[in-house]
């Protein structure tokens, strides 16, 4: 099926997308800050990126292609370089394509001197499927592709290949450029939750492998005692001794902030995110993937429910299955869930771990083991507001009176844990959608957002009346603006520009941005402080924002949060955070690879298990040497369901043990490595 396929795109004068095999192929792909020549084995294109934002090679067919009845495309990769290479591939289905829309897009890894087989899913949706990833063909890595809805297969005017910002010009061969055809979906799921389809080391083939398993890990486990030179809560015990105040709290030591532990030891926190047996996956509906499914009778229907959730402005119910859970039944029995329990708080240590970190199981609050997080999410009737980038919902309407009580209400729960020195502090949420799209990385978004609001706005009433105070009378904003509103009272009607982004328009943006923040954390702050006086305040775990709503919140927060998904969080990239005068925590990272049956990598792709494990030391490493971090947390303990978590589809394979508990040896050494190292890193820096 795959010949015709080619064969068709040679017909419409597209061979340059097939083999590259001459130097005639080599110029139907176009350069942006990219240099492309036929390699010399007289196969494959040589492609030297420059260091701009986003160096790039086209291949624009002389037709709109029709990939409808295609999967995926695949094509070969080697990285000739000595350092692992970072690059991406785009499919566009308009001329106004941009990566966000119009477009299937994903970025993957090519460890030094290593050849890969990419297949990306461009016809076939995964999300059709209700995955963020589906299995590729044999042999190949498949390659993290997301896409906006509506996407086009059958009208492809762009393919992409691009790298974005290389620190310095970086080669890349291409080649062997194929079309795939769509994956069967039937039977792809076994018994335990795992690919049916592929074979790897670990893989879980019937239920008498338990007892050996469990004996394992324990001899395993016995072979890792916590790490030398720790207290008790996992701080530097060989290390200074401040004050001792019963709680966690943060200072600055010789130039370098500092969590300080409840005896008064330094701490650095490295911890895990969702510790937790939440795992279920939608099977209604989608029963011919999975190859079992307990009857009515069988113990393991326990682990069947029926869920409904809300993602996007979709709504979706269903029954659903949690693979995890009925693994843990398997391995332990009825008592599981404590038996799971324990076994976590035996395994944190042994790695260095020293934080069970957000979203995860709230049995672990009061352990009198390893230190925790508290997780709090405000919901409520209050007003919001868009911003432009709203992936998890409109942004809170601070200045809504209603929205102090719901942060009331939202915070109560934070009394549980007052007086508790286990407790590291309280992430209240998440994610919040700070900026949206456009001029400086969207960084005005909620001011835009605002401005197309009515005056029955809080926020927008709040921008008005800020405005007015500033100008006095609306000649003068227009003016500054460079607008021509007639009245105040236009501009209150709600406007959606377009917004000149001169200057002063900027500013005044920043400014309101900033105000919300500040309004935003402020009521955060007063409210959670009436509850639990005891604990860190760690903010909302910025993801999306610009720098005057993080700004804002220095004042109101003890440590600062945010969500890092990149391959390390540079010095160079990061060093304005010295600014802030605040310790920074990262709330959420991590790498995923392919090659040990599951279909998504996450929003970093390692390539592979081994590389996955080197990208942890070095991500660890540079959190350590930067004098503002004072710790990171890993995302997540356990893989997604290989089938899609009920939320929104995610499938990433990203955990320390797979679905069926068991962890990943490679990633298990490289935490306990660095680990190691932590506090010796970050003390010579």
């Amino acid at each position: 099926m795959v010949a015709p396929m080619v064969a068709a795109l040679a017909m419409q004068g597209l061979a340059g997308f097939a083999e590259i095999d001459s130097l005639d192929k080599v110029r139907q792909w176009a350069g942006n800050d990219t240099v492309a020549s036929l390699h010399p084995s007289g196969r494959g294109m040589v492609v030297v990126f420059g260091t701009s934002e986003w160096p790039s090679v086209h291949f624009k067919p002389a037709t709109p292609l029709d990939l409808g009845q295609v999967g995926a495309i695949s094509f070969k990769v080697t990285n000739p370089g000595k350092e692992p290479a970072t690059f991406g591939f785009r499919a566009d289905d308009d001329p106004k394509g941009d990566g966000n829309n119009h477009s299937r897009q994903g970025m993957s890894i090519v460890p030094s001197g290593k050849t890969l087989l990419f297949s990306a899913s461009v016809g076939q949706d995964p999300k059709s499927y209700g995955m963020n990833g589906i299995p590729g063909p044999k042999g190949f890595t498949n390659f993290p592709i997301g896409g906006a809805p509506g996407w086009n297969p059958s009208h492809v005017v762009d393919l992409q290949l691009f790298m974005h910002q290389p620190s310095k010009a970086t080669t890349l061969v291409f080649d062997e450029f194929r079309l795939v055809p769509p994956t069967s979906m039937v039977g792809i799921v076994d018994a335990f939750g795992q690919y049916t389809g592929a074979t790897w080391p670990g893989k879980l083939r019937s239920n008498q492998e338990w007892a050996g398993r469990i004996a394992r890990e324990t001899m395993a486990i016995s072979a890792m005692p916590r790490l030398v030179g720790r207290d008790r809560f996992g701080g530097w015990a060989s290390g200074p001794k401040l004050k001792a105040t019963g709680f966690f709290r943060t200072e600055k030591v010789k130039g370098k902030w500092w969590l300080v532990d409840p005896d008064g030891r330094l701490f650095f926190s490295n911890g895990v995110d969702c510790v937790a047996t939440f795992s279920g996956t939608f099977v209604e509906g989608r029963e011919s993937m999975f190859t079992w499914m307990p009857e009515a009778s069988d113990p393991l229907a326990q682990f069947v429910s029926r869920e409904s959730t809300d993602h996007g402005g979709k709504h979706k119910e269903g029954k659903t299955f949690a693979f995890y859970m009925a693994n843990l039944f398997r391995k332990y029995g009825p008592g599981w869930k404590e038996s799971w329990k324990q076994s976590a708080l035996r395994r944190l240590p042994a790695l260095g771990f020293n934080t069970i970190a957000n979203w995860s199981d709230s049995t672990f609050s009061r352990n009198g083991k390893v230190p925790y997080v508290k997780t709090l999410w405000i919901g409520g009737k209050h007003k919001r507001l868009a911003s432009g980038n709203d992936y998890w919902g409109l942004m809170h309407d601070p200045f809504d009176p209603e929205f102090r009580v719901s942060v009331r209400n939202a915070v109560a729960d934070a009394a549980a844990v007052k007086g508790d020195p286990w407790c590291l502090g309280t992430f209240v949420d998440n994610e919040l959608s700070w900026a949206g799209q456009g001029p400086d990385g969207g960084r005005y978004g909620l001011a835009i957002g605002a401005l197309g609001n009515g005056m029955d706005s809080p926020a927008k009433a709040a921008f008005v009346s800020r405005l007015r105070r500033e100008y006095g009378d609306v000649s003068a904003l227009n003016k500054a603006w460079e607008t021509g509103f007639l009245s105040w009272d236009e501009l209150g009607a709600g406007q959606k520009g377009p917004w000149k982004f001169g200057a002063a328009q900027m500013k005044d943006m920043g400014d309101f941005v900033g105000l919300l923040s500040a309004t935003y954390h402020r009521t955060v702050r007063e409210e959670l402080k009436k509850v639990d006086p005891d604990h860190l305040y760690l903010g909302c775990r910025f993801a999306w924002y610009g720098r005057d709503a993080v700004r804002a919140a220095v004042a109101y927060t003890d440590v600062i949060s945010f969500n890092i998904y990149s391959e390390e969080p540079t010095e160079k990239n990061w060093a304005w955070l010295a600014e802030l005068g605040k310790p920074v925590i990262i709330g959420e990272f991590h790498f995923g690879a392919t090659d040990r049956g599951m279909f998504h990598p996450g929003l970093v792709d390692a390539g592979s298990q081994a590389e996955r494990a080197a990208m942890y030391k070095r991500y660890v490493g540079s959190v350590a040497k930067n004098p503002a971090f004072v710790g990171c947390h890993w995302f997540q303990y356990v893989d997604e369901p290989l089938t899609g978590r009920t939320l929104d589809g995610e499938n990433y394979q990203i955990g320390m043990v797979d679905v069926t508990d068991t962890p990943y040896p490679e990633a298990v050494q490289a935490a306990r490595e660095i680990h190691a190292k932590v506090y010796a890193l970050r003390s010579k820096s």
